[in-house]
């Protein structure tokens, strides 16, 4: 388990650099959807003005405010991305980051409400995984074994960072066909460490 302000290396926080990088791009307000324990709120504020995370564990939800005591700019809210309580945050956020969550969520609603968080212009970066449920699947997941192990070695992954964890439900194709439904003209592609990375752009400027 990390402690509070540490930082560490697993599957999910790889991705951390392209997704802060991405959103410096841009600016503004950035909203991380399950937060966790606040690592990715805290490099967000680090680029954008000023970046929330929503998280819908108490326990976590603590974690994250204790790292980000002192953190200009970042603040944490006890919800999940379905709360009613949200509504005032719809539309307003330049970069919404969604890393190993989607899958806790009912996919099609769980898309419709990350996406309504997006101010146009604004971009959502969904994170996730998906389930092994045909023979395609399975074997590039068992190719992937190899060099993930490898990189958890070099990285010295911390596996455990005391945060809820589920399986994935859908499969990358039902993933895929859901998001085409929900966010015409989105980008899907398969990465490593048994992951996804959807990206969907809202039309408009701000």
């Amino acid at each position: 388990m990390s402690g509070t302000g540490s930082t560490y290396w697993n599957h999910n926080a790889a991705f951390h650099d392209e997704l802060v990088a991405d959103a410096a791009r841009r600016g503004g307000r950035a909203l991380d959807v399950g937060c966790g324990e606040g690592l990715l709120v805290q490099r967000l504020a680090g680029v954008c003005e000023e970046a929330v995370g929503i998280e819908a564990d108490p326990a976590t939800a603590e974690r994250a405010r204790a790292r980000l005591a002192g953190v200009r700019g970042a603040v944490v809210h006890r919800a999940d991305a379905l709360d009613p309580a949200l509504h005032g945050e719809v539309g307003v956020f330049r970069t919404v980051t969604c890393v190993a969550v989607l899958h806790h969520l009912p996919l099609e609603e769980g898309l419709r409400a990350l996406a309504g968080f997006v101010a146009p212009g604004g971009r959502l970066c969904v994170v996730g995984l998906a389930a092994d449920k045909g023979p395609g699947d399975r074997v590039l997941s068992a190719l992937s074994v190899l060099p993930n192990w490898v990189a958890s070695r070099w990285h010295r992954e911390a596996r455990d960072i005391g945060v809820p964890v589920a399986p994935p439900r859908e499969s990358l194709r039902e993933i895929r066909a859901a998001a085409a439904r929900v966010l015409p003209g989105c980008r899907l592609r398969r990465r490593m460490y048994w992951r996804y990375r959807l990206t969907w752009d809202r039309p408009g400027t701000t």
